[in-house]
């Protein structure tokens, strides 16, 4: 008897095994299934990612829009600052033509200053009624002129410069120092920064 009892333990537990095995073979089939079933639940959000496409296509069109816009508004202030720099340009050559026009009319004035002051320096100021209308009539006119921006350049006691005075004789004078004009023989004018007439001098030393 307890051997036959010995025997049917282990085919008892034999088959408790087998029940083991199988168990654990299903479980596993159930949990492929599930996962399955996950890889299945996850297309619908592919499916979504398919649907957002379209989204990016109109996205991508607003950005062709925004390059166009860009393109534009480039292009005008493009244009502006050319059109600003035509203006300025323009300002510019109207100023140097105007100045131009202006030393012409100043440098064919200027010779009627010199005779009017010929004319006086032979006269005394109140010797008679006509030399102090001529006196008056050339303060007038000096008047006019630097109200114009043209001013006389100074000469006599001042270094000589190139810039602004044309030497025509030269002499030695001790008493004086170097490189200094001692005579002007013809008045010189400048129009705002521009010399109209060089004056005409005697240098010492």
């Amino acid at each position: 008897m307890s051997e036959n009892k010995v025997k049917n333990e282990e085919f008892s537990t034999e088959e408790a095994v087998k029940e083991a095995v199988e168990n654990a073979e299903e479980m596993t089939e159930e949990t492929m299934d599930a996962a399955s079933e996950e890889v299945n639940t996850d297309k619908p959000a592919s499916d979504e990612k398919a649907d957002k496409k379209p989204f990016k296509k109109k996205d991508k069109k607003k950005d062709k829009k925004d390059e166009q816009i860009e393109q534009l508004t480039d292009r005008v202030t493009r244009q502006m600052a050319e059109f600003e720099n035509f203006r300025r340009r323009t300002e510019q050559e109207k100023s140097q033509m105007f100045n131009m026009g202006a030393k012409n009319i100043i440098e064919k004035i200027l010779p009627v200053v010199d005779n009017f002051e010929r004319g006086l320096a032979t006269v005394e100021e109140g010797a008679d009624p006509f030399s102090d209308g001529m006196l008056m009539i050339y303060k007038q006119m000096l008047t006019t002129l630097e109200e114009a921006g043209v001013k006389p350049i100074e000469a006599v006691g001042q270094e000589f410069n190139p810039d602004f005075h044309n030497a025509v004789m030269h002499v030695e004078d001790e008493e004086v120092g170097e490189n200094v004009v001692v005579e002007e023989f013809q008045k010189g004018y400048m129009f705002g920064d521009t010399v109209v007439r060089h004056s005409m001098v005697k240098v010492a030393n």
